[in-house]
């Protein structure tokens, strides 16, 4: 269950005497023709289910997401992303790319009308994009990935008992509670109940197919550990009762908070970080070489899922009132602490006895690698919750920048836009900050699902960079410029 969650940033460990590199590469160099991939990449994107569209939300159509293809042409994705790029707009669109790849696995129905749906269906699941996704899903999962190996290094001798003390000292540091930066953010909000349902949507693009991912694991044949993780996977789907599956407890949560249950309705306002973690557990899901890197993972996700559901059912006591939903956390306060045993003493321990001690430096490494990731994504939410609160400071920087153009004191590339009233931008980030200027007409700039700030003519904002946003156009007609002005605070 990929989430946000606390926790210290992973270092690099220094406990091995050499460096553990994972094999992140899916294909040999021989076989790698990035002038194919990117035709294939290009090709996947013409699908109509994927092109722009004049909604901000999906309505219970599982199939049609959004991927801004228009733009694939202009990417470059042959250089995997640094640590410090994962937020940039190349890596949101790898990121939507991969998850809508990963996902063609799954069997997804809409809740109604399937007549209407139907070709939708038949496109999502046809072969031209099976194979076309397949092409390019390698490339991606090393742009994206690569990135940990040059984070994390598993060094010094490892034992199963030293394993085993290393692991339970973390789950003892959990019990002992710890900061949650996303439930202060939420709760230090200038808009809380906002903050929250922001938080609502991150959890939902995982948390409404929960176990799918991990699911992958189930079949084949690997003795007592797969019976073990089975157990796992049936707590989640609720041992067979729909009203009691983890996910449809999570949709009556949603539905209380005045949210829609279906998956990806907010597909637009999914963070770049939030759709990292889903792909991160897809990714070693559905490799089965990276088998007991997934186990060092979920066993840091159930472990450190005890004390943040706990935190996450205050929090929503404390914004939507003592008679929120919180069923869904408070379950899995309890649950987990049973799952979080189970993963060490009935599959990473019986895993080493059975297939040795090398498999422990890839049970370090997914546990690792489930600690930075969680922390990227609370960061990353965190900003994001910071600066939709402050849509009205970053207009008010709009007069001096503008200004400083205009005088001619910087000379920041610039791109105009004319769009008629109702033209929608799909949601997305810009690498470095950018300053919008209305010349005219009325923009409604928007930071989050139901929240925007209404700019007129003469009026502006400045885009921070790597902050999810979109616009759509409130007059007959509006123009406006988009100034690529690096750091604005180099500007002021």
């Amino acid at each position: 269950m990929p989430v946000p969650r606390c926790g210290s940033l992973s270092r690099s460990r220094n406990v091995m005497n050499h460096r553990v590199i994972p094999r992140l590469q899916s294909l040999p160099a021989e076989l790698r023709d990035p002038a194919f991939f990117k035709r294939c990449l290009i090709e996947y994107g013409e699908s109509a289910l994927f092109i722009d569209t004049e909604e901000w939300l999906s309505d219970d159509n599982p199939y049609r997401r959004t991927l801004r293809p228009h733009v694939f042409k202009y990417l470059d994705f042959s250089r995997p992303l640094r640590r410090d790029e994962l937020l940039t707009y190349t890596g949101l669109s790898a990121n939507r790319t991969l998850l809508t790849i990963y996902e063609s696995d799954f069997l997804l129905l809409p809740r109604k009308d399937f007549g209407a749906k139907r070709q939708d269906f038949e496109e999502f699941y046809s072969p031209r994009l099976k194979v076309l996704g397949e092409i390019v899903r390698p490339e991606l999962e090393s742009f994206l990935f690569h990135f940990l190996g040059e984070e994390i290094s598993v060094t010094g001798h490892w034992t199963a008992s030293s394993l085993k003390a290393y692991l339970e000292d973390y789950a003892r540091s959990i019990r002992q509670g710890s900061d949650n930066k996303a439930m202060a953010a939420i709760l230090g909000s200038a808009d809380p109940v906002h903050a929250a349902k922001t938080f609502l949507i991150q959890l939902a693009g995982d948390f409404l197919l929960e176990s799918s991912a991990m699911s992958r694991n189930i079949l084949g044949r690997y003795g007592a550990i797969q019976s073990a993780l089975f157990k796992v996977v049936i707590d989640e789907y609720g041992y067979g009762v729909h009203k009691t599956k983890h996910s449809t407890v999570f949709e009556r949560l949603l539905e209380r908070c005045g949210l829609d249950s279906s998956p990806h309705t907010y597909w637009q306002f999914y963070l770049t970080s939030s759709l990292l973690l889903n792909n991160y557990y897809n990714w070693i899901c559905r490799d089965h070489s990276r088998f007991f890197r997934y186990l060092g993972a979920i066993y840091q996700a159930e472990t450190a899922f005890i004390a943040s559901c706990q935190q996450m059912a205050d929090m929503m006591r404390q914004v939507f009132g003592a008679d929120a939903e919180v069923q869904y956390f408070l379950e899995h306060v309890h649950i987990d602490q049973h799952h979080s045993r189970m993963v060490l003493d009935e599959l990473i321990m019986p895993a080493i006895e059975s297939f040795g001690e090398g498999i422990i430096l890839d049970i370090v490494r997914g546990f690792e690698e489930g600690k930075l990731l969680g922390d990227i994504a609370e960061q990353d939410f965190c900003q994001q919750v910071r600066w939709s609160d402050n849509g009205g400071k970053y207009k008010t920087l709009h007069p001096a920048i503008y200004a400083r153009i205009k005088e001619g004191s910087i000379h920041p590339k610039m791109q105009q836009f004319v769009e008629p009233r109702g033209e929608l931008s799909v949601t997305h980030v810009h690498d470095g900050d950018e300053l919008c200027h209305i010349q005219s007409g009325v923009m409604r700039f928007v930071t989050g699902h139901e929240r925007y700030t209404l700019l007129h003519a003469g009026e502006g904002t400045v885009i921070q960079r790597n902050r999810l946003h979109g616009a759509i156009i409130d007059s007959e007609e509006c123009v406006y410029n988009i100034y690529s002005i690096g750091d604005h605070q180099k500007c002021l």
